[in-house]
């Protein structure tokens, strides 16, 4: 089971924003791979994709599982060991070049992630969910929804956990791949809102779009 690191130096946090670090990460996770299999993957330069993945070893964010003979050579195969993730202390102690390059890569991967799933059909469960709230809230407000969903990433942690529990005992009978994806930002000027969504069907203008639950 994945586990998080919690980074709390900004150096560190600076290191893992290079976006190739960012989407090998995503794409060792829950897996094994050789960084031939991932430069293939993501249609990146080998040796680049090995100088990287040797980074995030050392950086103890992956490890290495076995190594397979292969026409003469030795290929490696690693796997994550712990999930990144950034204190909010280090976050706001991060430079602002530094976070675009971050979340640049992170939302690449999940836009990859999301329409990937949704044509192989991921969404079509009757208890899947797609929302998006905006809210309007001071400062106070502000600060309770992103501690909100600090103890949300905790429960989801223990559901994960109890699952495993269960799958161990029942031979991994029922066994699926999940992924949530949260997230807490600024929204732009209403102005700018309006004027980007105007060609955008209708049912894609309302407040908040949910799944049947």
């Amino acid at each position: 089971m994945k586990q998080y690191q919690n980074i709390t130096n900004p150096a560190l946090a600076k290191a893992l924003a290079h976006p190739l670090r960012s989407r090998i990460l995503a794409a060792l996770e829950n897996r094994t791979a050789s960084p031939s299999e991932i430069a293939e993957e993501l249609n990146a330069p080998l040796g680049v994709v090995s100088y990287h993945v040797r980074r995030l070893q050392a950086l103890k964010f992956v490890k290495l599982v076995k190594r397979v003979p292969r026409r003469g050579a030795v290929e490696h195969y690693y796997t994550t060991v712990a999930g990144p993730h950034v204190t909010n202390s280090v976050w706001s102690a991060t430079p602002t070049v530094v976070k675009e390059a971050a979340v640049s890569a992170a939302l690449e991967g999940i836009g990859s992630n999301v329409s990937a799933a949704a044509a192989a059909g991921a969404f079509n469960r009757g208890d899947m969910h797609l929302s998006r709230t905006p809210l309007v809230v001071d400062e106070k407000g502000w600060q309770a929804l992103s501690r909100e969903l600090d103890d949300l990433l905790v429960k989801l942690e223990k559901i994960e956990a109890d699952s495993q529990t269960r799958l161990l005992r029942n031979d991994h009978r029922d066994e699926q791949q999940a992924t949530v994806v949260l997230m807490l930002f600024n929204s732009p000027p209403s102005g700018a809102a309006v004027a980007s969504s105007e060609d955008e069907p209708t049912a894609h203008r309302r407040r908040r779009r949910r799944s049947a639950r």
